[in-house]
């Protein structure tokens, strides 16, 4: 075989060799493209992690009327104007209204006490009716009295327990009869709490409620 001849044939090999080569770096770039590609599909960034949800924030208790509140009860969409209602919640809880139709009020949100004003009216007596309660603004009152250091009538602010109203009072003298509290209702209902055992029992200490009256006797010994 001449030197020409193999020279020729060689250089034949080499350039399929360095297609071979080419043909396998193009794969291998793809192949990266590709797995790069997926990852990105994802939406994963590395070095990031996606925050939890945060607690959900419970409701607060909705607010309910109670015996000695003053409402004002619009009604509209009738055929003839109704002059508004001003009523005060009875002792027995209860609101009387058009058509000497008696509702209890006391324990109820005021969303409640409106859709069953309107289920009572509508379509029994009316057609169309809306109903809209408004609680007056009043000057409340709660009272305490006995061994506690500036026995004297509070106003009711906002939800109190008995502790707490002691505690605005000054506190209990050197006298008190701190296991004998006596708790008496609007309505006449009585109450004994037990001020020692209600420090380490939260639920023995007795919400307070407007028109109340807290006496602390005194210790005989």
């Amino acid at each position: 075989m001449s030197i020409i001849k193999l020279s020729q044939r060689l250089g034949c090999w080499r350039a399929v060799g360095g297609l071979l080569v080419a043909g396998l770096c193009l794969a291998g770039c793809h192949s990266a493209g590709s797995n790069k590609a997926s990852s990105n599909s994802l939406g994963t960034t590395p070095g990031t992690i996606s925050s939890p949800a945060g607690p959900e924030t419970s409701n607060p208790e909705p607010e309910v009327f109670r015996a000695g509140d003053s409402l004002t009860v619009s009604f509209s969409d009738l055929p003839t104007p109704v002059a508004p209602c001003a009523v005060k919640i009875k002792e027995d809880g209860t609101i009387t209204l058009l058509l000497n139709q008696t509702f209890t009020a006391a324990g109820k949100t005021r969303g409640d006490l409106e859709k069953e004003i309107r289920e009572r009216y509508v379509p029994r007596y009316f057609r169309y009716m809306t109903v809209t309660i408004t609680r007056e603004m009043q000057t409340l009152f709660y009272y305490l009295d006995g061994e506690v250091k500036a026995p004297a009538r509070q106003i009711y602010v906002s939800r109190i327990t008995v502790l707490k109203a002691i505690a605005s009072a000054g506190g209990f003298t050197d006298f008190a009869n701190k296991k004998g509290v006596k708790l008496t209702r609007l309505d006449g209902r009585k109450a004994t709490v037990n001020c020692v055992k209600a420090l380490d029992d939260p639920s023995l200490d007795l919400e307070v409620y407007p028109g109340d009256k807290i006496y602390v006797p005194r210790s005989i010994f």
